[in-house]
């Protein structure tokens, strides 16, 4: 088969790969219908990710077909459409216990496109498929399902729920590429009273303002000033980092009011400055985390059910073959107007009902 393989920082390539095959019982072979690619994959085509060896098939999101199952699966079988969820699970682990899915010691965790090979391929073996696929209804478009994959979930656990967004708040998204306006979508769920977008990307932010932000401010511009000026003083409830630079997230500590949340979701390559000389007296909660997916299940749900905007957020289909031009497309998102490129053409229209977890 052809997988799309990283040979180290800036060395990438579409090419022959093996074919995936069953190492364990509680494994699944899936071919590939949907896939999209993740700014997590642009840092470590950055060498950013330094885990991530050479010779790797990227990628951690994916709608397919089960084509195989080992032994011990259950819950799925050849035939069936999936959600390929970026975080796998054990199930048995003291994280999984908890629903922490995402630190999983059972061998799950980020490991598609991390540590094992990844979904961007024409097949990607599952480990622990029972806990680490979702059945998909046959009526759910795939270039809406592979987003509840990663974003959808990362944006709304690591952003909005562990920000504490509640009714009423004051919501600023650092960062308006597809995880921030994904964060700005699932925010607008818990009723705040206005969220702004941050970015430098013109077209990002008109996005934002699609996806219902209340207003837009150009990082450039000093957005501080905004966030002040909107709240008398005070500063924002929550500050949802969406970027992954020393700059937004030290931006998002100056934006946020005394006894507010900053959210970090992003993803950081090099150290950042904790002014802690300023935040010591500010009773501020600063979280950071990878996403567990233990949301997936309930976005299914609300996405079949049209609560979500998912398709607003593709800009961009190709062909699976064309991957190389989809990476280009996707890290010149200024220049392309990018936001989510999905590759792949899912055929498969089998109903099945969606897991009701």
């Amino acid at each position: 088969m052809k997988g799309y393989v990283f040979h180290g920082a800036g060395e990438s390539a579409w090419e022959e790969v093996p074919d995936p095959a069953i190492k364990e019982p509680t494994d699944a072979i899936v071919r590939v219908g949907a896939v999209t690619i993740c700014g997590t994959d642009l840092h470590i085509l950055k060498g950013d990710v330094p885990e991530v060896r050479s010779g790797t098939v990227l990628g951690h999101e994916a709608v397919g077909e089960i084509v195989e199952v080992g032994s011990d699966v259950r819950t799925v079988r050849p035939g069936d459409r999936v959600l390929v969820s970026c975080i796998t699970s054990c199930g048995r682990c003291s994280y999984c216990r908890q629903g922490a899915y995402g630190q999983c010691r059972g061998g799950g965790g980020w490991i598609l496109g991390h540590l094992i090979d990844g979904t961007q391929a024409e097949y990607v073996r599952v480990p622990y498929a029972d806990l680490s696929v979702h059945p998909l209804p046959g009526a759910m478009d795939s270039k809406d399902a592979v987003l509840l994959a990663d974003i959808l979930p990362t944006s709304y656990e690591v952003g909005v729920l562990n920000g504490n967004v509640r009714p009423g708040d004051t919501v600023v998204v650092v960062g308006a590429g597809p995880i921030g306006l994904a964060a700005v979508a699932t925010a607008r769920l818990f009723s705040p009273e206005r969220i702004v977008a941050v970015d430098v990307a013109p077209a990002r932010l008109e996005a934002a303002r699609q996806l219902g932000a209340d207003a837009v401010a150009d990082a450039r511009e000093a957005p501080e000033q905004l966030v002040t000026d909107l709240t008398d003083g005070l500063g924002a409830d929550v500050v949802i980092e969406a970027v992954g630079v020393p700059e937004t997230f030290e931006l998002c500590t100056r934006m946020v009011r005394p006894g507010g949340h900053v959210a970090n979701v992003g993803v950081h390559g090099a150290p950042a400055t904790l002014h802690l000389e300023d935040l010591w007296i500010k009773n501020i909660t600063i979280t950071t985390g990878l996403v567990d997916t233990y949301s997936t299940p309930t976005l299914l749900r609300m996405t079949a059910a049209g609560r979500l905007p998912t398709s607003e957020l593709v800009t961009h289909t190709f062909p699976l073959d064309l991957m190389e031009e989809a990476y280009d497309v996707f890290g010149r998102a200024a220049d392309t107007g990018a936001l989510k490129v999905v590759l792949g053409e899912e055929r498969h229209q089998e109903v099945v009902p969606v897991s009701g977890a």
